[in-house]
């Protein structure tokens, strides 16, 4: 009956009531904001500012103390991140992905059976990003000392009680984690004993990781006594990570264990400072990374939205479901053909994608009575005036879906696997006729959907907001080196796992073939956003595939439907499954779409259930279906910041 109630009190937020109840209150602050997805390291960001730190300051100082509680992230993964410079009223781009190390080609996974780069252990690993953009970002646009910004880490890394999440993962992973020698000494500290993790509230030691992050402040204040400029102290804690005895211990670690990382593929790599892609919804200009993350899939669904009224639709109506769902499809098919590491290509499809008369014509395709289970890409080329130069691949795939023509989507499968493609479909056609209600008990209840695959859709990382009076905004989405992780050598660094978003045929995704020094298209994706040139929203998600599914979803409850961003962070959200999975598994089997599958909330009314089965859906639920997103808006009418956490998961937030 409580949940039924909170329900009902949720059901009314897109009225634009700002009083509305929500499960969490909202965050006020007048000086900054600090938004994060652990809490000890909201206080690590907190502590920062209190220092007298800016947004840039505490978001380097939230990002190494998740980076070093693990389970969604660790110090040996990636790091991308949108920031707003008041100085020159400027969105910044920062790319702190790592790279494919040499030897990592189509060929050598290939010929080791896998379909897919593989999920977990060295060969998973792409160079380690989150140390260098951290660096980058402190140096470039923050205050305060390495020293200084990376002492809440050190201290955890000295022991800090582990929370039940981290140390429950440790004890399921444990099965892999024994393969590899240095993660078992750290992770398993119980050795022997049937639980061999630690305990919830044990305190956790990192010897090795605080001994690396030493040796990185080391550096710092061995330059500054040397005289060098605060940028160049901290680059040269960068040196000693990439470079140095750090760098060496890594390469050694990791290849000891059957990695393919050198210290040349560390020297070479370095973090690019780069120009955001951005487009203008009903003026507010929202920012995205490049393609080389799944970010411009929000910005294309935006563009297709814009051709809708939305609101008259109503929050979380059968129509506007199924609008938002077919758009998803659409933006979903564009990205898993042609996004990819934009520097490994010489003819890129970008801005005929978020284009605006493309966007009309893929409007324009959206069936309105039922699930066009067939959406493919459409062809942006023409919007730039340009020849597809890939329409070979398409058309060995499938029929590609003709933006100017009108002519009616097509397939979007290799023509090799369409056999099994049509099968699933109807299975799943089969299995959804014999669904039973679902489990409220069940954060998703399915008989279409098995557990396997949406750990895989699901797959978490975490999010890093700040915000300060000052005017600087942060959004982070950090990644890698999650548990089970690997850890390299006595580093205390768990490598990525990022190769795994990786393609190894080019007709799957011309854009997205693993080479050496590439990058690959990653699922992570910070939001910024402004509004008369000022900012407006700064917001992130973790969640592998449905990370810009809800934060689109966040965005519209913002904009058109008048939630404040905890009644947004809340709000029940709808996922689709028909799409290309972008991590787990090794087959194409494990990845490929799932057509018309769709996650619906609890709460969604048996109307409305009835009639999305009727145009073709198949539907699971669950009880909370919002993200966990994290938000910071900035109330320029007041003079404030709100903050907004999801009221699941960890996610956690302090303002003042």
């Amino acid at each position: 009956m409580k949940r039924l109630l909170i329900l009902a009190l949720l059901s009314g937020a897109f009225s634009g009531t700002q009083a509305q109840q929500t499960q969490k209150p909202p965050l006020h602050g007048k000086n900054w904001m600090a938004v994060t997805g652990k809490p000890l390291a909201a206080t690590a960001g907190a502590m920062t500012f209190q220092k007298g730190g800016n947004a840039v300051d505490a978001a380097c100082a939230m990002l190494a103390a998740t980076c070093t509680m693990w389970d969604v992230l660790s110090w040996g993964g990636e790091t991308q991140a949108l920031i707003y410079n008041p100085k020159n009223g400027k969105v910044i781009a920062i790319n702190a992905l790592g790279v494919a190390p040499t030897g990592a080609t189509p060929a050598f996974y290939k010929g080791k059976g896998y379909d897919f780069p593989p999920e977990y252990g060295p060969l998973a690993a792409v160079t380690p990003g989150t140390a260098g953009g951290l660096c980058y970002m402190l140096a470039a646009y923050g205050t305060l000392s390495l020293k200084e910004v990376l002492a809440p880490a050190m201290e955890m890394a000295a022991g800090y009680p582990i929370e039940a999440q981290t140390a429950n993962s440790i004890e399921r992973g444990k099965k892999y984690i024994k393969e590899w020698p240095y993660s078992k000494a750290v992770f398993l500290t119980h050795p022997g004993q049937k639980r061999e993790a630690p305990e919830a509230g044990e305190i956790f030691v990192q010897k090795d990781l605080l001994a690396t992050l030493t040796k990185m402040v080391e550096a710092e204040q061995d330059a500054l006594r040397k005289h060098k400029s605060r940028k160049e102290a901290i680059m040269a804690a960068y040196d000693r990570f990439y470079k140095g005895d750090i760098a060496r211990e890594f390469v050694r670690g990791c290849q000891e264990q059957g990695g393919l990382i050198t210290l040349e593929d560390l020297a070479r790599w370095k973090p690019v400072e780069e120009e955001p892609l951005h487009i203008n919804y009903k003026g507010i200009e929202v920012y995205k990374l490049q393609e080389w993350t799944q970010g411009p899939m929000l910005l294309q669904s935006l563009n297709i939205l814009e051709n809708f009224d939305l609101k008259a639709m109503g929050y979380n109506s059968t129509e506007y479901i199924h609008t938002l769902y077919q758009t998803m499809n659409l933006t979903f098919a564009d990205r898993d053909f042609y996004y990819g590491d934009p520097a490994f290509n010489t003819n890129p499809a970008i801005k005929g994608l978020l284009n605006k008369d493309y966007a009309k014509a893929r409007a324009q395709q959206i069936n309105t009575a039922q699930n066009d289970a067939g959406a493919g890409p459409g062809d942006p080329y023409p919007y730039i005036g340009k020849t597809n130069p890939y329409l070979h691949l398409l058309k060995e795939r499938g029929l590609l879906t003709d933006t100017t023509s009108g002519r009616k989507p097509g397939g979007f499968v290799p023509k090799h696997d369409a056999t099994t493609f049509r099968e699933h479909a109807a299975e799943q056609t089969h299995l959804a006729s014999l669904q039973t209600a679902p489990d409220p008990d069940h954060i998703y209840a399915s008989n279409t959907t098995d557990s396997a695959y949406m750990d895989r859709l699901w797959r978490g990382t975490t999010s890093v907001e700040a915000a300060d009076k000052e005017g600087w905004v942060v959004s982070i989405t950090p990644s890698g080196g999650w548990l089970p992780a690997c850890i390299a050598g006595k580093t205390g660094v768990g490598m990525s796992q990022r190769a795994q978003s990786f393609v190894l045929d080019s007709a799957l995704c011309p854009f997205n073939v693993i080479a050496p020094g590439k990058r690959p298209r990653v699922t992570l994706t910070p939001s910024l956003a402004l509004k008369e040139g000022k900012p407006f929203l700064c917001f992130g998600v973790q969640g592998g595939d449905t990370q810009d599914q809800n934060l689109l979803q966040f965005f519209l409850d913002v904009v058109e439907f008048g939630m404040t961003v905890q009644q947004a962070t809340e709000a029940a959200n709808i996922n689709t499954n028909q799409l290309w999975l972008s991590l787990g598994g090794t087959t194409i089997k494990d990845r490929e779409p799932r057509p018309g599958s769709i996650l619906l909330n609890n709460n969604t009314s048996e109307k409305t259930r009835k009639a999305l089965e009727q145009m073709g859906y198949h539907l699971s639920f669950g009880d909370r279906t919002s993200g966990p997103v994290n938000a910071i808006f900035i109330d320029r009418a007041h003079g404030s910041l709100w903050g907004g956490s999801s009221n699941h998961g960890e996610d956690y937030g302090i303002g003042w």
